[in-house]
């Protein structure tokens, strides 16, 4: 059987798969979390959507490894393709159908080393803010208490040294 595009609809533990066979009959499959490389595996090479959300990037390059061609589609451009309630497999479907066009909006897959760096930027931008909300905070508290400190942490680094 050759399953030359699928779609999957990835999360924590059970993941979606959608796929037509060769006499377009709809395949659907749940693998759970420790079966999806074995699975994939031992599946014809395939083209294979994904939506780009947590997770996405690393089983993009997994699925890579066990030789299949990966697509990480926009999740707005997917919803669009929704055709009935929302639940696993008519995502997973709607990811095959989006994966399926000709001008689909896809995501680069990052490297490993592109999300380390990803995640220094957000923890240190997170700190930023972190330390912004108590320097407004000290601020605010000593505005109450008659001392009024002009914005900006340089200012009160000055008034609290």
């Amino acid at each position: 059987m050759n399953h030359s595009v699928v779609g999957l609809d990835i999360a924590k533990n059970v993941f979606h798969l959608y796929s037509l066979g060769p006499d377009n009959e709809v395949i659907k499959k749940k693998l759970k979390r420790a079966e999806l490389l074995a699975f994939f595996a031992n599946y014809p090479a395939s083209l294979i959507g994904i939506e780009a959300c947590g997770g996405a990037h690393h089983w993009a390059r997994e699925l890579i490894k066990v030789g299949h061609e990966v697509v990480l589609l926009n999740a707005r451009y997917v919803k669009s393709f929704v055709v009935a309630n929302k639940n696993d497999f008519n995502d997973a479907q709607a990811i095959f159908e989006a994966v399926s066009r000709p001008n689909k909006r896809v995501v680069a897959i990052k490297t490993l080393e592109q999300q380390d760096i990803q995640l220094v930027h957000k923890i240190r931008q997170d700190l930023v803010d972190k330390r912004t909300a108590l320097v407004n905070q000290i601020r605010g508290l000593l505005t109450e208490r008659g001392i009024v400190i002009q914005q900006g942490i340089n200012h009160v680094r000055k008034q609290l040294y």
